[in-house]
């Protein structure tokens, strides 16, 4: 994989099952927040195989559309799109009214210093979201963060295991939760809380973080030793067959890859592919913020792209000038503060 266009084409393929339930599924689709890492992607998928199916749905992505080249890039693809702000009532209440909803609006990154805002969009927008459309289904993005650091042990948190956010950005994302599950109890709202870890493409994520800081001889530091990865194509394909899974109250979801992978592990690979040897920093600690996805593996199908293939595309990338959009994941995180 050596281009853009190699990246989009490959984000986009898709399972056998995904044409079969969008030809069950009822309704237009609308992206709140499609201009996101992971927002452009969802919705050319999406187009991908409703157009390949000959289906009528329309796919309406909203975002604030900072870039305009993005907004004609969709448009193109056959994406509608619409320009709005979701904390602007007037602009909110404008949108068209949609059966399925995919709520991937948030912040995270600038939250220590601007943690007001993180709270509007992560915790106060949601119940807004939820009046809006209270006629619909929502999958609503939420992240593994809302878990505690666990024993690497347990294999990761499970579904069934109590939140406890570390800092204010993983508090506010179960705000989040909390606020759209108030509101899917009192409209009777189907949702998914789609729990989502680590998700990568070339451009940004765990595995680019890691080799480009080996390829800069930059240090590793080794404390989180151990994390979860999800090819984006993947996770964005099961954001939308989520919405056949939405319930009230809220069904949970944690959503990423089936390995539990140890940064050293993965940075040793990775040092073998590039002809570089890595620098690490400290040591593992015993705890590190993992999900067990094995619930949306039964319900959804093992992920389509294995790990090993990503950090194959990943070397690739890297070693032929692949662009980087300069978004480091902070995996390392472990107080919460990003």
């Amino acid at each position: 994989m050596k281009s853009v266009a190699e990246l989009e084409h490959q984000l986009t393929e898709h399972s056998d099952k995904f044409p079969e339930f969008l030809s069950t599924l009822d309704g237009d689709l609308l992206i709140l927040g499609v201009g996101g890492k992971m927002g452009p992607s969802l919705a050319r998928l999406a187009k991908k195989a409703i157009d390949k199916l000959q289906m009528k749905k329309r796919v309406i992505g909203v975002s604030r559309f900072s870039s305009d080249s993005l907004r004609q890039e969709l448009e193109a693809d056959g994406i509608e799109t619409i320009a709005a702000d979701l904390l602007n009532e007037e602009q909110l209440g404008a949108l068209p009214d949609v059966k399925n909803v995919i709520f991937m609006a948030g912040t995270k990154f600038g939250t220590t210093g601007n943690e007001p805002f993180t709270w509007a969009m992560n915790a106060y927008l949601p119940g807004r979201i939820a009046e809006k459309f209270k006629q619909s289904r929502i999958v609503s993005f939420s992240t593994g963060n809302v878990y505690p650091l666990t024993s690497v042990s347990l294999g990761g948190a499970s579904e069934e295991h109590p939140p406890s956010p570390i800092g204010e950005y993983a508090q506010s994302c179960l705000g989040r939760e909390r606020i759209f599950e108030y509101f899917s109890r009192k409209y009777n709202i189907p949702m998914v809380q789609f729990r989502l870890n680590y998700a990568i493409d070339m451009r940004y994520g765990v595995l680019s973080d890691v080799a480009r800081a080996i390829m800069e001889e930059k240090t590793i530091d080794l404390q989180m030793g151990n994390v979860n990865v999800i090819w984006q194509g993947d996770a964005n394909e099961m954001a939308i067959r989520a919405l056949g899974l939405c319930s009230t109250p809220p069904f949970t979801l944690n959503v990423t890859g089936p390995e539990t992978v140890s940064l050293r592990w993965l940075a040793t690979r990775f040092s073998e592919l590039l002809g570089k040897d890595p620098l690490f920093i400290n040591e593992e600690q015993e705890t590190a913020l993992l999900s067990n996805s094995s619930k949306a593996h039964q319900l959804l199908g093992y992920p389509r792209v294995s790990l090993r293939q990503m950090m194959d595309w990943t070397v690739q990338w890297i070693e032929t000038g692949g662009s980087n959009i300069n978004k480091p994941t902070h995996f390392q995180e472990r107080v919460g503060s990003f």
